[in-house]
C-alpha cells in the first residue's frame, strides 16, 4: 500500500458532527490500491466495553485518490477512533501518532472526538434544502409603476450595455408571479435593490432607501408577502464589501480629508482621495474608482451594515442575504454578521458569493452556503466544451463532492450561469439538447438549484452586459417547450427527496467515454440517471439491483434482464429511472 497517499485530519471536513448523534469520517487512499477500510473506534474512558470497527464505504474518487465514509453513532457523544486498511494480506494503521504495521494500543496516540456540542453543529436552514431559486436583476425583469418614471429609457427587449436601464422594478415582478409558481420556483433571489446610480446596483448610495425607480419599502412589503403566500421565499443581495463614491460618508471624506470623521470607514492609502495613474489613493473593488472599500473591521461601520442586515429583515420579513463579494470581507465581520441576523430569523438563508474553495467560511459560524461557480464550470466543461470525458467529469464532481461536510452540500447554491457568466444556452452553442442535460444534471445533483431568469424560456446572451437581457414576455416569442422541459424536472425534483438530500454516486463514468450513469438514492426512493452527451445515439448497459424499475418522467415500466438494465438513448439523450425500496421491503 502506498502509505504516504493515507491522509485524514480530525475536527474538519474529514471528521464533522452530522447531527447530534452522528459523526461522519472520512479517509484517503491512493486509487485504486486499498481493498477495505474500517474505522476503529471506542471510548477513550472504556474503550474495553465500547469498542466497535465500522466498514468504511468507498464514496469517491478522483484522479488520485479514493475516499472512503463511515457514520459514527457514539454511545455517549464522544469517540477516539484510527483507520485499519488491508491490501490484499497486508495490513496498515492510521492514528494521529502515524501509520504502523503493527494495531496500535488504544487510544494513546489515536484521533478524537472530544464531545458533539449541539450548539457547535453546522445548521443550515431546512427550506434552503428543498428550494428551487429563481435569479432576478429588477431592471431587465418587468416594468411595474416605477421604473418607467425614469427618463431615457432603453426600448425593452433592445441591446443592454453598461450603462442603459429599462424600466423593470418591483411592482413588475409582483405582476409576475405567476410565472415563477408554474414554473416551480419556491425562492428567489434578487440582485440588489437599494438606491445606487448603476443598472445593476453594486454600488449602494443609501443601503435603508429601495432605489426609488424600484419602488419603495411597501412594494417590498407587497411583494415578500405576494410570494409568501405561493409558498416562495425571498432572498435579497447585501453588498458590504463596497458603496458607491456618491455614499455620502465618502462623499464627506472626499471633501474634508482628514478632517472627516468617517476617514477610517474606508482604506484610504493617502489623502487627498484622486486617482493618480489610473489607481486610486484608497482601495477599491478591482480597480473600479466608484466602489470604494469599506472598511468593515471599523466599529462603525461594522455597527451600521449590521443594522442595516436587521433592519430589512424586521421591516420586510425577508428570508435571506446572498453577500457580495464575500471572500474579500473579514471573518470577524460575518460572525458577528450571522449571530445579528438569525437572532433575528433563525431560519435566515446566507448565501456568500465565493468562487472558489469555501470551506472557511462554511464551518457553521459565517455562510450557510455559497455561489457553486465550480460547480456551474465542471457541468459547462464537460457538456459544452467536449474537452472532458466521464471519467474527468466523475473525478471533478468527487472532489466537490469531497470538499465540503455532507450537510453544506446539502444546501450549497448552485448554477448553471448567473449575472456574472454567460446565460447557458449561449454557452452550449445554442444546443438546446445539451442544455436540457445540464438542466436534468442540476435539477437531480445534491444542493440547491438556482435558475437565472430566462434561461427557462431560451434566453442568450455571452458575457456582461449581453447576459443581463430583457426578460421575454411574448408567449410566441418565448420557447415554452424549454419552458415545459424545466417544470418537469423542477416538478420531478420537488417531489422526491432522494432528489434533493439521498446519496450522490457514479456508477458509470469512463476514460474517453461522454456517457455516464449516477444515482440518488435515499432509505424510500433509489433513482439512475443514463446520460449520453454524444452526437450518436447509444445503448447503455449496467447492472442494477433488482426492482420494479420505471422511467421517473413517464411512468412506463423498465424491466431488467439477468439483472442488466439496457437503456438506448438518443444524441444527448438522457432518461431518469426509480424504484421504490419501500416496495420491496414489504415484498420481503
Amino acid at each position: 500500500m502506498f502509505r504516504e497517499c493515507f491522509y485524514h485530519k480530525p475536527r474538519s471536513n474529514w471528521a464533522y458532527a452530522y447531527d447530534k448523534e452522528t459523526i461522519h469520517l472520512l479517509v484517503q487512499t491512493k486509487k485504486d490500491d486499498v481493498d477495505e477500510v474500517a474505522a476503529m473506534t471506542g471510548d477513550k474512558y472504556d474503550w474495553e466495553h465500547l469498542q466497535e470497527d465500522i466498514p468504511m464505504e468507498k464514496v469517491a474518487a478522483d484522479r488520485f485518490f479514493d475516499y472512503w465514509m463511515a457514520a459514527v453513532k457514539p454511545a455517549f457523544k464522544r469517540f477516539s477512533y484510527g483507520f485499519r486498511m488491508r491490501s490484499g494480506d497486508e495490513l496498515a494503521y492510521l492514528t494521529e501518532a502515524g501509520v504502523s504495521s503493527e494495531p496500535p494500543a488504544p487510544t494513546r496516540g489515536y484521533y478524537e472526538y472530544p464531545y458533539i456540542h449541539e450548539v457547535d453543529l453546522f445548521s443550515a436552514p431546512q427550506w434552503a434544502k428543498d428550494a428551487v431559486f429563481y435569479q432576478i436583476m429588477p431592471d431587465r425583469f418587468e416594468k411595474g409603476k416605477s421604473g418607467s418614471r425614469r427618463e431615457r429609457l432603453a426600448d425593452w427587449g433592445s441591446e443592454p450595455t453598461k450603462e442603459n436601464f429599462f424600466g423593470g422594478d418591483l411592482q413588475g415582478i409582483l405582476g409576475r408571479l405567476d410565472h415563477l409558481s408554474e414554473l416551480g420556483i419556491t425562492a428567489v433571489y434578487l440582485t440588489p435593490i437599494f438606491e445606487s446610480p448603476s443598472n445593476h446596483k453594486y454600488d449602494i448610495i443609501d443601503y435603508r432607501r429601495i432605489d426609488p425607480y424600484f419602488g419603495d419599502i411597501q412594494d417590498l412589503k407587497q411583494l415578500v408577502e405576494a410570494c409568501h403566500e405561493r409558498g416562495i421565499r425571498v432572498v435579497l443581495d447585501a453588498v458590504f464589501n463596497h458603496a458607491s463614491e456618491h455614499f455620502p460618508p465618502f462623499r464627506d471624506v472626499v471633501e474634508k480629508g482628514e478632517q472627516s470623521r468617517y476617514k477610517d470607514w474606508f482604506h484610504i492609502r493617502s489623502f487627498p482621495l484622486q486617482v493618480k495613474d489610473g489607481r486610486a489613493t484608497y482601495e477599491t473593488f478591482g480597480f473600479f474608482e466608484h466602489m470604494p472599500k469599506l472598511n468593515t473591521a471599523n466599529r462603525d461601520v461594522k455597527r451600521y451594515l449590521l443594522d442595516v442586515a436587521e433592519y430589512w429583515i424586521r421591516e420586510t420579513d425577508i428570508d435571506g442575504w446572498r453577500l457580495d463579494v464575500a471572500n474579500e470581507v473579514d471573518h470577524h465581520f460575518w460572525r458577528e454578521f450571522r449571530q445579528r441576523v438569525k437572532a433575528v430569523k433563525p431560519d435566515a438563508y446566507l448565501i456568500g458569493e465565493v468562487w472558489s474553495d469555501s470551506m472557511m467560511w462554511l464551518l457553521g459560524d459565517q455562510f450557510d452556503s455559497v455561489m457553486n461557480y465550480p460547480f456551474a464550470d465542471t457541468v459547462m466543461d464537460f457538456i459544452a466544451e467536449e474537452n472532458v470525458d466521464g471519467l474527468t467529469f466523475a473525478e471533478r464532481i468527487n472532489a466537490l463532492l469531497i470538499r465540503y461536510p455532507q450537510q453544506t452540500s446539502e444546501v450549497i447554491f448552485n448554477l448553471l450561469s448567473s449575472h456574472d457568466t454567460s446565460r447557458v444556452l449561449t454557452r452550449v452553442g445554442e444546443n438546446k439538447e445539451r442544455l436540457k442535460l445540464a438542466v436534468v444534471f442540476l435539477m437531480t445533483y445534491i444542493g440547491t438549484p438556482c435558475i437565472f431568469y430566462g434561461d427557462e424560456i431560451g434566453l442568450k446572451g455571452g458575457d456582461d452586459p449581453d447576459n443581463r437581457r430583457c426578460m421575454i414576455w411574448g408567449r410566441q416569442e418565448q420557447d415554452r417547450e424549454l419552458f415545459d422541459f424545466y417544470k418537469l424536472l423542477i416538478d420531478l425534483r420537488k417531489a422526491h427527496t432522494a432528489l434533493r438530500s439521498g446519496r450522490f454516486r457514479f456508477l458509470k463514468a469512463d476514460s474517453g467515454d461522454q456517457r455516464i450513469i449516477y444515482e440518488r438514492m435515499d432509505a424510500g426512493e433509489h433513482f439512475t440517471i443514463w446520460m449520453n452527451n454524444t452526437e450518436e445515439r447509444t445503448v447503455l448497459e449496467h447492472h442494477i439491483p433488482g426492482g420494479d424499475w420505471v422511467d421517473a418522467l413517464s411512468g412506463e415500466g423498465v424491466p431488467l434482464i439477468d439483472g442488466m438494465q439496457k437503456v438506448e438513448l438518443e444524441p444527448f439523450g438522457y432518461r431518469i429511472l426509480s424504484r421504490s425500496l419501500q416496495d420491496i421491503l414489504v415484498k420481503k
